[in-house]
């Protein structure tokens, strides 16, 4: 009878979620409200349906916002500095014409691609794209190349590290929901970050390239042609300034396998420069000296940047954090649990079902971060009652998931169809396709290497 009525309980949960994602989603897409109310909204909605008390609610929601935004909103800042001083450095500029003098005309593509994937670690995905919009148009002018053959790989390279990569934000909401290894799931996401890139990008690139035609808006080609022969920052200083995050990371887990009890100092210390947010904190401080004061830019001047750049990103944190809340009421609300009971009474792969979770939503909200958040609250009680899971793979798999299928909900796909100058089945063709088989082929490769670890 208790089973009886455990599996009623669950059941009359899983439905009231159910109605709740689709409240959510109906008045995003259909009615355009903006994502914050309305995940805020839900979040209210679920709890009060769920049977909580309206304070509990009230203070679950708060803690949720408070505690996804503690990290995050400090790795979002400190990531948009970086790509600030990138761009008005011109660092990202030296990148790709460096790289596209060692690689030459004929694998300019591969090149794009490798650009992409740097300079997409410290921005999003939306900063990035108009950060090297200028470099698609005039590399394409340069070799005389299909604009999407171009275009595409830088695409797949910047979104491949927006789904999949650590300090990405993206990952990192869900390494915190998950309680995954920062280092581990870095290694694993360019194990499988790079060859995703690789075949949606370059590969994919040219074979679109040649099937639509495109030319650059004639306004922004003109914009971005007047540039003056700047002097531009060293390619080796630009790279060590993008990558320091990264190395800094990967340095305190390294330490942590060698000595996981952290017994010396050094490995103390490794850790602490290897925290995300120390991380990010140190090579932002080091670009101000490297791409700032060493390129006669004033400290007006980097005070000017560092304040212009935090005004944009406000919406993104604000979103964040109310899918943190709309998380946080999924989990105090006993919903979590009952999806979890659910879950491993039906035996699902957890790999399958993360990725299924995060691109349910990410498909019918148009927004990966929205589809992060939200499949990290509905994923991790799952996780939390499955010993031994690979908690990693299952960070990556969300990933993977909340960029499948990016359709007219999604303001990427009309970024990308305006700056291309592309039409809606154009966009669909090439865009959309694109970031499907970063999606599948991700959630692929996600599978084997959960079959050999």
């Amino acid at each position: 009878m208790d089973t009886l009525f455990g599996m009623n309980h669950n059941a009359t949960l899983l439905f009231w979620t159910l109605l709740t994602i689709v409240f959510l989603i109906v008045l995003i897409s259909k009615y355009k409200w903006n994502p914050f109310v309305t995940l805020l909204i839900s979040a209210l909605l679920l709890g009060l349906l769920a049977g909580m008390k309206p304070l509990d609610v009230v203070s679950s929601i708060t803690s949720g916002l408070g505690g996804t935004l503690g990290t995050i909103a400090i790795v979002i800042g400190l990531g948009t500095m970086l790509g600030k001083m990138m761009a008005e450095s011109g660092g990202a500029e030296r990148i790709a014409t460096t790289l596209v003098d060692r690689f030459g005309e004929k694998r300019v593509h591969w090149a794009m691609m490798l650009v992409g994937f740097i300079v997409g670690i410290p921005v999003f995905f939306e900063v990035g794209v108009i950060l090297l919009i200028p470099i698609v148009f005039t590399v394409a002018k340069k070799t005389k190349m299909s604009l999407l053959q171009i275009g595409i790989p830088i695409l797949a390279g910047l979104s491949t590290v927006h789904g999949l990569v650590p300090p990405h934000p993206a990952p990192m909401i869900a390494i915190d929901a998950y309680g995954a290894n920062l280092g581990k799931t870095l290694l694993y996401s360019i194990l499988i970050g790079l060859p995703v890139a690789i075949v949606a990008g370059p590969l994919f690139g040219k074979y679109i390239g040649k099937r639509i035609v495109l030319e650059p808006p004639a306004e922004l080609a003109e914009q971005f042609a007047v540039k003056g022969d700047r002097k531009l920052p060293g390619f080796g200083i630009t790279l060590f300034t993008i990558l320091l995050p990264v190395i800094l990371m990967l340095i305190g887990s390294i330490a942590d396998i060698l000595d996981p009890e952290a017994t010396r100092p050094i490995t103390l210390f490794c850790e602490f420069i290897g925290h995300e947010i120390m991380a990010l904190l140190i090579a932002v401080v080091f670009s101000f000296f490297s791409l700032g004061y060493s390129r006669g830019f004033s400290k007006h001047d980097l005070s000017k940047f560092t304040s212009e750049c935090l005004a944009p990103i406000a919406g993104i944190v604000l979103i964040i954090g109310a899918g943190g809340a709309f998380k946080q009421v999924l989990i105090n609300s006993g919903v979590g649990e009952a999806i979890a009971e659910i879950a491993t009474g039906a035996h699902v792969n957890l790999i399958l079902f993360s990725w299924f979770v995060a691109a349910l939503i990410r498909v019918a909200t148009g927004s990966a971060t929205v589809a992060m958040t939200t499949a990290a609250g509905i994923v991790a009680p799952v996780l939390a009652m499955t010993p031994g899971a690979n908690v990693e793979l299952a960070v990556l798999a969300t990933g993977a998931g909340s960029i499948v299928l990016s359709h007219v909900n999604d303001a990427g796909f009309w970024m990308v169809k305006e700056f291309f100058n592309m039409s809606v089945p154009q966009t669909l063709k090439s865009w959309t396709v694109m970031e499907t088989l970063l999606s599948v082929i991700g959630l692929l490769l996600i599978l084997v290497l959960s079959f050999i670890f």
